[in-house]
Formats: C-alpha cells, structure tokens, sequence
C-alpha cells in the first residue's frame, strides 16, 4: 500500500470509531476502546477482502468497502463484549 492509501485508512478508521462514541458515549476508557477495535477491525476487513474475492468500494491499494465493514463488525463487538450486566 502507499503512503496517501495508509492516511486514508487511518481517517476513515479513526473517523469510525469517534462516530462510533458520539453515538454510543461513554467515559474516556470507551472511546479508547472503539477507536483501537475500529482500527483492528478495518485492517483485518481489508486484509480479509483478497481472501473471499470481495471488492466492494477501492480507493486505490485499499479496499475501504470491505474495510469499513470490518471496522463497523469490530465496533459492535466491541460494545456488545464491553456491557455489564447490571442486576440490582
């Protein structure tokens, strides 16, 4: 990948993430984590993407369809694994 197509990834993945928070919310320990499984989660989209021969939206080297899907499965995990259950 080149340098512009390593920028892009990294705005739209941080992009994510912090949309992600807005809509969500949460302390500082929250956006902490959306950020990095929106990081993890658009790179191993991308890296995923040759293997099952999906190209959905390209920007060049990267493949942001497929990444962004990765990203947004990633931020629901996220905040899926990250609820407490709290019982009163």
């Amino acid at each position: 990948m080149t340098t512009p197509a390593y920028l892009i990834a990294i705005i739209l993945a941080t992009l994510y993430g912090a949309m992600f928070h807005l809509f969500k919310g949460g302390n500082a320990s929250k956006i902490f984590l959306y950020l990095v499984s929106s990081w993890m989660g658009f790179i191993i989209g991308h890296n995923v993407s040759p293997i099952v021969g999906a190209s959905i939206y390209s920007i060049g080297p990267l493949n942001a369809g497929m990444a962004s899907l990765g990203s947004g499965l990633a931020l629901v995990l996220a905040h899926w694994l990250s609820k407490r259950n709290y019982e009163g």
